[in-house]
């Protein structure tokens, strides 16, 4: 599969929140980080993402703000 987002990285699912139709999933990437994705319920179960899964990780944004205060 071809993707246009360069950062991705590989994990394993830490834990699933579900409340209501929105999911929570935290995922485990190397250097022991946790990354959090939030989408429908439906669309978790469309792609059968269960705790404990290995999967990747792609990230894409238009905009990073890094705030020093």
């Amino acid at each position: 599969m071809k993707y246009g987002a360069r950062n991705s990285f590989e994990g394993t699912v830490d834990s699933i929140e579900i409340d209501g139709i929105m999911a929570k999933t935290k995922i485990r990437i190397p250097a022991d980080s946790i990354m959090c994705s939030v989408m429908t319920k439906e669309s978790l179960e469309e792609l059968g993402i269960k705790e404990g899964d290995k999967i990747k990780v792609l990230v894409k944004a238009v905009n990073v703000l890094l705030i020093k205060e």
